[in-house]
């Protein structure tokens, strides 16, 4: 028997009206971001068709080159996020310093943080990419980007958006992890997943292996247990994944276990990690915990670090709530 569809505007306000009791201007914000990734996932569909790929001739405040896809997807947030009264201000992987809203729209009681496109060395080669999102609440006065400054448990919402052979946009509002896919004939968000949940164990580990002689010890020794299969310590068999965009692989972790590491490593010793702490690594954290994971940077919760700075890097490992423990333990040993 069939079953009817939920909406990603009924779904919301359902939890506007019910126990989450998400404010109407909470709602309004999300079903914009929403929006917005479809605006996304058309440029990102029509690739060569659209002159979308390649750089854009521009670095990021990373000194990242950007790809032209960067810029639109920043753009296109920016411009479906200014003017509605939702939002008092905006913080980007791709802008230098946050942006507030302008001065002739209404200011909102929400800041809004984005990674408008992760995963671009993957654009060009049609590999999965996708959008990754967060909102706090803004504490009053001036915006300014020590507004932006809240440890990832004052999040109220996070998401991302995959952009792949199906169009996938997972969300959490404090009350679990919900999976929405994009019905293009529609031009719709349907719920294709409810309570989505992390299996405590795996035998799946996503890392970049080529960075291994660079690692720190408590990683190495994770690794190599993982590695020495059945006849090793873990007496099990694992496997390998790695698509070089956290999204998704992140997202092939909510949807069948594994866990996830982009540790510090040896290259540049003063940076504690590569991934941002306030675009990528909170609000992945929120999700994966809202799913039953875990994560932490190896010693510490994720979400309860203080940030220092707007584009503040940081380690991160997490996923499957077991196998997330164990590395952790290993670092905690190794202090």
């Amino acid at each position: 028997m069939s079953t009817k569809r939920i909406s990603l505007t009924q779904y919301l306000i359902e939890q506007q009206r019910g126990e989450a009791q998400i404010p109407a201007q909470l709602r309004l914000l999300i079903e914009v971001v929403a929006r917005a990734c479809k605006r996304i996932a058309i440029n990102v569909n029509k690739g060569a068709l659209g002159d979308v790929l390649g750089t854009a001739g521009s670095e990021n405040v990373q000194g990242e080159v950007q790809k032209k896809l960067d810029v639109i997807a920043n753009e296109v947030l920016i411009e479906a996020n200014e003017w509605g009264g939702h939002l008092a201000g905006m913080a980007s992987e791709e802008m230098d310093d946050m942006l507030g809203v302008p001065n002739r729209y209404p200011q909102g009681e929400y800041l809004l943080l984005f990674d408008p496109l992760d995963g671009s060395s993957n654009i060009d080669i049609n590999v999965s990419i996708g959008t990754i999102f967060s909102v706090l609440k803004h504490q009053g006065g001036e915006v300014t980007n020590e507004s932006f400054l809240q440890p990832g448990t004052a999040q109220v919402c996070a998401g991302y958006c995959v952009y792949g052979p199906q169009t996938t946009l997972v969300l959490t509002v404090g009350k679990g992890v919900v999976l929405f896919t994009l019905d293009r004939e529609q031009g719709a968000w349907v719920m294709t997943e409810d309570n989505l949940r992390i299996p405590e164990d795996t035998k799946e580990f996503a890392i970049n292996m080529s960075n291994m002689r660079h690692w720190a010890a408590p990683v190495k020794r994770y690794i190599d247990e993982c590695l020495a299969g059945k006849e090793g310590p873990r007496g099990k068999d694992f496997n390998m994944r790695w698509v070089a965009a956290m999204v998704a692989d992140v997202h092939r972790i909510m949807t069948r276990g594994g866990i996830f590491m982009y540790p510090w490593d040896k290259r540049e010793p003063n940076k504690p990690g590569k991934l941002r702490l306030m675009y990528e690594a909170n609000p992945m954290s929120f999700l994966v915990e809202q799913a039953g994971g875990v994560a932490t940077n190896g010693t510490q919760r994720i979400m309860e670090i203080q940030p220092t700075q707007l584009h503040e890097r940081v380690s991160v490992m997490l996923g499957s709530k077991n196998e997330v423990e164990l590395v952790t333990s290993y670092h905690r040993e190794a202090q």
